[in-house]
Parts: structure tokens; C-alpha cells; sequence
């Protein structure tokens, strides 16, 4: 699961809504990430499962665990790629479980917190680096693909990530992902009784930018966040030839835990999750 949502946020210096294009968003998102991975897990590891014995596998803030919700299904003895995976918590999860699981990732630095996650545990873990927009996997190769706040809302193209996995997936497949829900971003991104209060269109597709100004004037984009609507992600995932079997929208089950603009005072009002539970047809079925 990646990081905090700021799209509530307007107004801030070397903060914006701007378009920006695949390319430099790939980019700024490798340089974040790499940068932020030693804090990231620091802060977050705890709750994503470091410990757990065996880690976890936690679909959003609000606390949905896979144990419970199982959205996957049995992974025992099936091949299962996890796309934006941090530090792998999900994938050593299911690998405690009986499944063959490959943890990817864009960012090195992001790998090397998997690879001392692993050592802590006492086991190893698959970790390919790649950008999930071009995965380095044969057709059909794996049963299930996932991913849990990883990739899809930090590219320009989500189409091109889904259409990835589509491809990866054997027919017959699921995939499942989750993404900040498209409602936050027309909150402020702030856990308090200010972040209820509607400031942004719904319908503003512009993404959120920050970027940072060097000695010689030249900006450079440092992190990106792209915005579709709940529509906008059911027809991204159709256009990938896959089924929506389901959207799941996850109450609040956190207890007090605050991350970023989600806790539990807006978790009980708003939702701030979106999963995605989604399959290839088997060959000859027909499509959505």
C-alpha cells in the first residue's frame, strides 16, 4: 500500500493541479519513492503487517485484512504477481499461505526495505524491480495479480498497468486493487472535521502535482497523483478486457489510527477506499 493521498490539498507553495505526462510522472514517482522508502516503512510498517508474524495483507487505511475479507480467494499453489509492492508485506502474507508469489516494484529503494523485511522474517521473497506499465512476465502467466494502493493511482496511464495485467493474467484469472477512493478528491487532506467539507471538483481530472524549483530556475516534478472517477476506473478496467466482479468500499475498522487524511471521524462518514475485484474471462466467455 502506498502513500498518503494529498489531492485535498490547494494553494500550498510548489503544489498544483496540472497535467503531466507519463514519462515524468514515472520518474518523479522512482526519485520519491527511493527517497521516502527507509521513513515509509518506519512510519507504516507496523500497520502494514512488519509485525505480524508473517506479515499481513491489508487492503487500505481503514483496516480491511485479507484474512477476512478474502477477496483473492484460495492462493494455495497459485502463481500471483503483487504490482506496486513496497516492502512486500502482502506478498510474504500470501507466501505464508501457500501461494507462489512475485512482489514488483518501480522503486529500488522500495526493494531494499523487502529484502531486510525478509531477512527480520527469516524467509525470501521473488522481488522484481519494473515499471508496472510494462511488466516483464509472459501472457497468462500467473492466476492471480493484485495490487493494494500500488501503481494505478501514481501513473499517467492506469489503462496501460490494467491492459499489463490483463495480459499476465491466465484466462480464468482475478485481479484485485486497490486505489484511493475517488471521492477524497474532492476533500481537503486532513483527518479532522475540516477535511468533511467539499472544496474541489469531483470532476477535475487534472493531477496533483508537487515539484520543487533548483539554483537555475529549472522545476522538476517530485511526486504526482492522478485523479479518475469511480466511472472512470470501471471503464479503464473493461477497456483491459477484464470483468468488474465487484467494488468494494471498506468501513472503518481502524480504531483511532490516523494516516494522512483518513481516520476514523471521516472513515465513518466518507469512504476512502476503492477495491477493485475484477477477472479475465475464460476462453471463450463472453466480455462485461
Amino acid at each position: 500500500m502506498s502513500g498518503d493521498v494529498s489531492g485535498g490539498v490547494d494553494g500550498a507553495f510548489g503544489v498544483e493541479r496540472r497535467e503531466v505526462g507519463a514519462a515524468e510522472t514515472v520518474a518523479a514517482q522512482r526519485r520519491w519513492w527511493d527517497a521516502e522508502a527507509v521513513g515509509y516503512r518506519a512510519e507504516h510498517g507496523s500497520f502494514l503487517g512488519d509485525a505480524r508474524v508473517g506479515s499481513d495483507l491489508v487492503w487500505g487505511p481503514e483496516g480491511l485484512r485479507e484474512e477476512d475479507a478474502g477477496l483473492l480467494g484460495d492462493v494455495a499453489g497459485r502463481r500471483v504477481l503483487e504490482v506496486g509492492a513496497g516492502a512486500a508485506q502482502c506478498s510474504r502474507w500470501l507466501a505464508g499461505r501457500g501461494a507462489l508469489a512475485v512482489a514488483s516494484d518501480l522503486s529500488a529503494g522500495m526493494l531494499a526495505q523487502a529484502v531486510a523485511a525478509d531477512a527480520e522474517a527469516g524467509v525470501r521473497t521473488p522481488l522484481v524491480q519494473c515499471d508496472a506499465r510494462v511488466l516483464p512476465f509472459a501472457d497468462g502467466v500467473f492466476d492471480v495479480v493484485f495490487t493494494s494502493y500500488g501503481a494505478l493511482p501514481f501513473v499517467a496511464d492506469a489503462e496501460r498497468v490494467l491492459g499489463e495485467v490483463g495480459r499476465v493474467l491466465r484466462p480464468g484469472g482475478r485481479f484485485v486493487g486497490s486505489v484511493p477512493h475517488p471521492v477524497r478528491w474532492a476533500l481537503p487532506d486532513v483527518p479532522g472535521a475540516e477535511g468533511l467539507r467539499v472544496h474541489h471538483s469531483y470532476f477535475d481530472r487534472r493531477p496533483y502535482v508537487e515539484s520543487e524549483t533548483d539554483g537555475a530556475g529549472r522545476v522538476r516534478v517530485t511526486y504526482v497523483e492522478h485523479h479518475r472517477t469511480v466511472g472512470d476506473w470501471v471503464r479503464s478496467v473493461r477497456g483491459a478486457g477484464l470483468v468488474v466482479e465487484d467494488l468494494v468500499e471498506p468501513e472503518w475498522s481502524a480504531g483511532e489510527a490516523v494516516w494522512g487524511g483518513w481516520s476514523r471521524l471521516r472513515g465513518e462518514l466518507v469512504p476512502g477506499t476503492l477495491v477493485l475485484v475484477c477477472s479475465r474471462p475464460p476462453v471463450g466467455a463472453g466480455g462485461n
